[in-house]
Formats: structure tokens, C-alpha cells, sequence
């Protein structure tokens, strides 16, 4: 993908071209996107091929199912995490989630959403329950109503950004975005997703007192389990650096086979526990292997209750809270994911934008009809984008692979999670290359661009990163002589951040 001048490329759009933005068709895209694993001349082996895209894209069957089963190998913790998220808070009238209730939701919700994503957007991206989203419903927003209450809010919150991406106002704001900081995202991610994998390996952790983070425990590496993180990040990159097939998936299989023998000797505990065991799963062969899904939280959501219970205006504000998060997260991580699986056009769209657009928001609905939290598409996808995966058919893959995790839920305690780090770290380095597309020879472009890729992991968000981003390239290009640089949708956007940002003072003032 060639570069383009950032000061010359800031404004994608017109300033007087907005309503055609509004009624773009997806027909109007360029028939192929750019990137160095399209293979325009190849001619689709059969109706399937031609439908995914398989050989157009320069993929084939063979990565398309690796890429799937990375993806999912790397993601599957979210059937564990999720309900240790959500099972773990009391709501206002005392009430908790069945956590087992909520692992069998998890796997329903992320199956078929994911697989609603494969067969209509046709991009190689997964769908899960948002951690930024449950964290957030389940410490500040179940202290105020109950957990129907809550999920009635993340329904709304899906319906609202399904009509944006419907009528074209989240497309329209995407391409209002300059091309820089686009790269940025993508490169932002890839640090974010990198840093993921050195907090949940145990590589980095906080410390008690002085600097926020240090390496390991007072500053060495002490566990067998970090070894093992670091073993598998040798072992995977080793392998993509000279380009084996199937590299990270063959990897996470012989890192994960060490952490079994490993923990069969040593025997190990949680964390929580022990500072020396391991962060998540524990690596062990399940003595059951069978169990049968309980969906009893499908359905269990109450769409306005929180007004009644909160107030108008209270709930209002949570519902922005949550429209804003998850609305630029994903569009953040859409984007960083088509970049890197070298699918995105020049001006950083890609095919089946607004579909994917559509699609994504329908999974925030979906997380809240079956108390789940708004489900969104995850950047552990770029796993399976580094393992090959270029099309749909991976999201098919990965979404009968959590489908089957409803009842084959001991399977998602093999993998530890120290294992899935590895290859998050190896695909962080793989998506910095992006930053060769920006020039920071002009600093109203280059501080913008830094500031969204630092704020990302040092924040744990990606909408941080985009917000801190769209603000300072407005401010700062405004008042040093660039404003006409700046899109009026950027200028929108901006204020919506700036409030977003505010948020906690605003709620304080509001009436309880």
C-alpha cells in the first residue's frame, strides 16, 4: 500500500460533499482493494471461492481454516473471562448473574454474530462480548439499576449504532478521518494488543509503589508460566520469520503441549493464588469434556427500565457512554484489522464497510438481549489475520468454533492464556509497519499520531486513543494555520469525545 502525504491527504472528503457520503452505495467501492495479498487475475475456483473472495484475496481454503482456529484459540478466554466479569458484580437490588448461564450465552452470542459477520460483511474479523463494555456495565453501571436494566441499555445502545451505520453517518465520519490517523489507529492497536499480551503473560506487571508497570515481579522474571510466554514468542516468531505455514497456529500446538507437560510436574495454581501460577486457565487435559448449555439469560433484559430508575437524564448519559466507547472502538479496530490484512483501500475503507458497519452494531444488540454486554469485533482477529485469513470463511470458522464451546467448554481451559499472549505480541510487531505510512515531518500531523498510539495501551482503550487523537489533530491544526484541514464531522466528533472525556463531572452534576 503506497503512502500519501498526510498534510496533502488530511481531508478525505469535501467540505461541501457531505450528503454524497450519505447515500454511497456499497457498489461505488473500487472493485478490488489494494495490497500485497490480492492476486487480481486469479480466477475464483467455484461459486464458494467467488463468494468469499478466497483466491482474489490471495488466500486460500487451507489458511482460511488455520486462520479461523487461530482466532479462535487466541480469543476463546472470553467464554471463561466474560463470566468472571459479569458474574462477579451484585446489581442494585442485590441480584448476580449465573455465570454459567453467562458462558453459555457467550458462546451463542459470539457464534452467531460471528458468523452473521463471515456470510454478510465477508471480512476475516470475530465478534465477542466487549471487555471494555462488561468491565464498565458490571463496576460503574449495575451499582445504579438492576442487570435487566443494564442489558436494556446495551440494546439501546446497539440500536443506535446500527442506524448510524445504516444511514451512512458512521461510514461518513470514518472517511472524514485523515489518512494519518488512520495508520495510526492500526499502529496503536498493534501496540495495544501488544502490551495485552505482556499484562495477561505476567511479562509485565504493576507494582506496588514508584513507576505503574515493571517487569515481572520486582523487576525479574519469576514464573514458569512467563517462561512459557516467552518460550511461545520465540517459538512463533521464529516461525513467521521464516514464513513456515501455519506458524503461529503450529506455535500456540507446541507451546501449549510444553505448558501441559510443564504443569503436570509442577502443578501449579491460579494466580490469584499464587504470584508464580498461571493468569487465567490452567493447562491440563479436562477429566469431562461434554457439558450442556443453560440459556436461561436469553431474553432477560428490560429496554427502559432504567429511566424509570436512574432518571432520564442519568441514563442518558450511560447510554452515550456506551454508544461512544463501543461505536470508535470498533471502528478503530476494523480498521487497524483491514490494514493489516492488506484489505483496505487507499483512502483506509474497505469492502463492505457499511455492511460491517450494520453487522457490528446488530452484535451490540444481540450482547444485550442475552445479557452477554454489547459484542464487537475483537482485535485478536489479527491472529488469524497473520496466520493467512483474508475472508469470511475464517468469521465461519471461528463461529462454529465458539458454538461448539458451548458444549465443549473444559476444551477452552487447555490453552493457557500465557500461550495466546505470544502470538498477540508477535501480531502487535506485525501491524507496527503501518507507521511507515506517516511522516512526521510536520509536527500538527506527528503529535496527533503519537498521541493516538501511545494513549491506546497506556490507557487499556482503543476509543481513548481516538478521541485524545481527533481532538488534538483538530486543535492543533486549527490554530497553526491548517483549518481548513479539518473535516466539520472531525470538529462533531471532537466535541462528542471532549464530553465523553468529561463524562464523570457531568454525571456528578446530574440529578440522581
Amino acid at each position: 500500500m503506497s503512502s500519501q502525504n498526510p498534510d496533502t491527504s488530511s481531508t478525505e472528503i469535501p467540505e461541501n460533499d457531505a450528503a454524497v457520503l450519505f447515500s454511497r452505495q456499497e457498489d461505488d467501492l473500487p472493485p478490488l482493494p489494494t495490497g500485497a495479498t490480492t492476486t487480481v487475475d486469479a480466477a475464483p475456483k467455484n461459486g464458494f471461492d467467488r463468494f468469499f473472495e478466497i483466491t482474489r484475496r490471495g488466500s486460500t481454503l487451507g489458511r482460511e481454516f488455520r486462520g479461523g482456529i487461530v482466532t479462535f484459540v487466541t480469543m476463546a478466554y472470553i467464554v471463561i473471562l466474560n463470566p468472571l466479569i459479569l458474574g462477579g458484580s451484585k446489581d442494585i437490588a442485590g441480584n448476580m448473574l449465573n455465570p454459567a448461564e453467562i458462558a453459555a450465552a457467550t458462546g451463542l452470542t459470539a457464534g452467531v454474530m460471528t458468523i452473521l459477520f463471515g456470510l454478510i460483511a465477508r471480512l476475516p474479523f470475530a465478534l465477542a462480548a466487549g471487555l471494555g463494555i462488561n468491565s464498565f456495565l458490571a463496576v460503574s453501571v449495575v451499582g445504579q439499576v438492576t442487570w435487566p436494566e443494564a442489558m436494556g441499555l446495551v440494546v439501546i445502545n446497539g440500536i443506535l449504532i446500527v442506524i448510524f451505520g445504516a444511514t451512512g453517518i458512521r461510514t461518513a465520519i470514518f472517511k472524514a478521518v485523515p489518512q494519518a490517523l488512520k495508520a495510526a489507529i492500526t499502529v496503536g492497536i498493534g501496540l495495544f494488543i501488544a502490551f495485552i499480551g505482556f499484562v495477561d503473560s505476567g511479562f509485565v506487571t504493576r507494582t506496588p509503589g514508584g513507576p505503574p508497570v515493571q517487569l515481572g515481579e520486582g523487576g525479574s522474571l519469576t514464573s514458569v508460566p512467563t517462561l512459557i510466554f516467552v518460550l511461545g514468542l520465540i517459538l512463533i516468531g521464529v516461525l513467521v520469520a521464516r514464513k513456515v505455514p501455519g506458524g503461529i497456529l503450529i506455535g500456540i500446538v507446541i507451546t501449549t503441549i510444553v505448558a501441559i507437560v510443564a504443569q503436570s510436574f509442577l502443578h501449579l495454581g491460579p494466580s490469584f493464588k499464587d504470584p508464580n501460577g498461571w493468569h487465567m486457565t490452567i493447562p491440563q487435559l479436562p477429566t469431562q469434556w461434554v457439558t450442556m448449555p443453560n440459556f436461561g439469560l436469553v431474553g432477560q433484559f428490560d429496554l427502559f427500565g432504567a429511566f424509570g430508575q436512574i432518571g432520564v437524564l442519568s441514563a442518558t448519559m450511560l447510554v452515550f457512554t456506551l454508544v461512544f466507547s463501543n461505536f470508535f472502538d470498533a471502528m478503530g479496530t476494523m480498521t487497524g484489522l483491514a490494514k493489516n490484512a492488506g484489505l483496505a483501500y487507499k483512502d483506509g475503507t474497505f469492502p463492505r464497510l457499511r455492511s460491517a458497519f450494520v453487522v457490528e452494531g446488530f452484535g451490540a444488540v444481540a450482547g444485550g438481549m442475552t445479557s452477554t454486554s454489547s459484542n464487537t469485533v475483537y482485535v485478536d482477529s489479527a491472529s488469524g489475520i497473520g496466520e493467512g485469513a483474508r475472508s469470511g470463511l475464517a468469521s465461519l470458522v471461528v463461529g462454529v468454533l465458539f458454538l461448539l464451546s458451548m458444549f465443549l467448554t473444559p476444551l477452552t481451559l487447555v490453552v493457557p492464556i500465557e500461550v495466546g499472549s505470544a502470538a498477540l505480541v508477535v501480531v502487535g510487531a506485525m501491524m507496527m509497519a503501518q507507521i511507515k505510512e506517516v511522516k512526521f515531518d510536520k509536527f500538527a500531523v506527528a503529535l496527533p499520531v503519537f498521541l493516538t498510539i501511545v494513549v491506546m495501551p497506556l490507557t487499556y482503550s482503543i476509543a481513548n486513543g481516538i478521541g485524545v487523537g481527533f481532538i488534538s489533530w483538530s486543535l492543533v491544526n486549527a490554530f497553526s494555520g491548517r483549518a481548513r484541514k479539518v473535516h466539520w464531522l472531525m470538529w462533531v466528533v471532537s466535541a462528542g469525545f471532549a464530553l465523553y472525556f468529561l463524562r464523570g463531572p457531568i454525571e456528578a452534576v446530574l440529578p440522581h
